[in-house]
């Protein structure tokens, strides 16, 4: 059985999925529900790690790192789990391209490289939007590439971390290629 809950963020609705302990979906309303069963086997219901996870997204929205994550549990290969914690390693306030999300599972794979393009794919199939922040990969010029919640949104958080101003990137960002 998996739950459901909603947040109302500054950017739209916002949909959470959880096993009973561990956050296992969050994406934007309209965004493709990677969690999505035919069988309808989700029950709406208010459980401990969905006050957490509201906590954490009301310190994130203020516009601060949250200092804790609550329990996550990811859903896909081996592969994306590698992709995802990396994803969830990156912290608030700065970004990596894809080619440096691929150096760095190459480094732990103890391959001499990894395709980027491997990399985006796991990194467009992550269920936990936000936590697992893939909204801060960004192309190898610094630029905005695909996010399955939309350009604008990413554009908004990454603002929201003060890694993205009007024009673009921001020169003080601490962005790792």
């Amino acid at each position: 059985m998996e739950y459901t809950s909603r947040y109302l963020s500054p950017l739209g609705r916002i949909d959470l999925a959880a096993d009973g302990d561990s956050l296992t979906g969050l994406w934007f309303e309209g965004q493709r529900r990677f969690g999505e069963r035919p069988d309808g086997a989700w029950e709406e219901k208010d459980l401990p790690v969905f006050r957490k996870v509201k906590t954490w997204l009301d310190i994130y929205f203020s516009g601060h790192a949250p200092d804790f994550t609550p329990p996550m549990r990811f859903v896909g290969t081996p592969f994306q789990n590698q992709v995802w914690a990396i994803l969830a390693a990156i912290p608030y306030g700065e970004t990596r391209t894809y080619g440096a999300v691929a150096q760095e599972l190459a480094r732990r794979r103890g391959l001499a490289r990894m395709s980027a393009q491997a990399v985006g794919g796991a990194v467009g199939r992550n269920r936990i939007s936000i936590l697992v922040p893939c909204h801060r990969v960004v192309g190898a010029d610094g630029g905005l590439t695909g996010y399955a919640g939309g350009l604008d949104r990413k554009r908004e958080l990454l603002r929201l971390e003060g890694t993205w101003g009007e024009q673009g990137p921001e020169r003080r960002q601490r962005s790792k290629r």
